[in-house]
C-alpha cells in the first residue's frame, strides 16, 4: 500500500527514510528465512519481490503437482513475511531455465520442455488468481551449452514469452551476461512474441541502464561493487524502468555467491548521498527514489 508521501519528508539530512525494495530475493524456510528479512528491514528495507527458488539440493519437480507444491511453499513464505515482519511482498513464480537444462539430460528434452511449459501455465494461473504478480525467473542457461541445446532453449523461451504476452504478465529473466548483445536478442524476441519490452525485466542486470545497453528492457540491477557509479553514469541515457536487487539465495553452502540482504538499503543510501553531492536537489532525489522503489515496481507488477 502506498504511503501518503505528501505528508512526510522521506529525505532527512541526506538519509532516505522512504520505501526500499529488493526486486529479486530468494528465501528458504530451512535456512535464514525470517532472519534474513530482519537484516533487510533493520537496514531500512520495506519491500521485496520474493522469487521462487528451485530445490537443486533435492529432487526437482517431476510433474505438475511437484511444481504446485513448490510454488505453494513460496506463497506460504511470502505470507509469513508479511504477517510476522510487516514487509510488503510481491511473489514471482516460474520454472528456472537451469532446471529445464538439467532435466533435459535426466528425462529427455521433449519431456523436460513439456513439464517446463506446464509449470509456466500453472504459474500464470496463480498470477491470475492473485497469488503472484510476475512470471520468473524464466529464461535460458547463463552458461555455455551445445548449439542444439541453445537453439532449443531459445525456442522454449519464445513460447514462454508468447504465453506471458497473451496474459499481459511481466517476466523476470534469467539470462547470460553478454552485455548489450543479450539485451538486443531478448528485445527482438519480445517483438516476435508480442511481449512488451518494458514487461521483460532483465534480472541481475549490469549497472548500465542506457537505452543503448538495455534496448528498452526493464532492469533489476545487481547492486554489487561499482553499481552506484555505473547507475549515475548512465541514468540520464535511460528510457526504461529499473530497480535494485541482490539475488540473495538464502543458501549457507554458497555464502559469497551473491549479495546479502543489507545491500539494497545500503546502496540506496549511497546513491542518495552521491547524487546530493553532485548537485541534485532534495526533491529530485526523492522523486528518483520513489520511482526506483515504489512507482516503477507498481507499474511493472500491478
Amino acid at each position: 500500500m502506498k504511503r501518503e508521501h505528501w505528508r512526510e519528508k522521506m529525505l532527512d539530512g541526506g538519509i532516505w527514510t522512504g520505501p526500499i525494495m529488493d526486486q529479486h530475493i530468494h528465501l528458504d524456510r530451512g535456512n535464514r528465512f525470517l532472519g534474513a528479512i530482519d537484516e533487510f528491514s533493520q537496514s531500512g528495507g520495506t519491500a521485496i519481490m520474493l522469487v521462487h527458488k528451485p530445490g537443486f539440493s533435492g529432487a526437482l519437480p517431476s510433474d505438475l503437482e511437484g511444481y504446485r507444491s513448490a510454488y505453494s511453499e513460496t506463497i506460504s513464505m511470502a505470507e509469513a513475511v508479511r504477517k510476522k515482519k510487516g514487509i510488503e511482498v510481491g511473489v514471482v513464480l516460474g520454472p528456472h531455465p537451469v532446471v529445464w537444462d538439467v532435466q533435459a539430460d535426466q528425462i529427455g528434452i521433449e519431456r523436460s520442455t513439456e513439464l517446463h511449459i506446464e509449470a509456466v501455465g500453472l504459474a500464470l494461473d496463480m498470477i491470475e488468481s492473485g497469488d503472484a504478480v510476475c512470471l520468473g525467473e524464466v529464461g535460458r542457461p547463463h552458461y555455455d551449452v551445445e548449439p542444439e541445446r541453445w537453439e532449443s532453449a531459445n525456442e522454449v523461451l519464445l513460447e514462454i514469452m508468447s504465453l506471458a504476452a497473451g496474459q499481459k504478465v511481466p517476466i523476470q529473466l534469467h539470462v547470460e551476461d553478454r552485455g548489450a548483445d543479450t539485451c538486443r536478442e531478448i528485445a527482438a524476441m519480445c517483438d516476435s512474441s508480442g511481449l512488451q519490452r518494458s514487461n521483460a525485466i532483465r534480472h541481475y542486470s549490469p549497472p548500465d541502464i542506457s537505452v543503448e545497453f538495455t534496448s528498452g528492457l526493464s532492469s533489476t540491477v545487481n547492486m554489487g561493487k561499482g553499481s552506484v557509479e555505473g547507475l549515475i553514469e548512465t541514468m540520464a541515457l535511460s528510457d526504461s524502468k529499473w530497480g535494485m536487487e541482490t539475488d540473495f539465495l538464502d543458501d549457507p553452502r554458497r555464502p559469497g555467491a551473491v549479495l546479502g540482504p543489507k545491500t539494497v538499503p545500503k546502496r540506496t543510501q549511497k546513491l542518495c548521498s552521491s547524487l546530493l553531492k553532485s548537485g541534485w536537489e532534495d526533491d529530485e532525489v526523492t522523486s528518483l527514489m520513489l520511482n526506483i522503489h515504489e512507482t516503477w515496481p507498481n507499474d511493472l507488477y500491478s
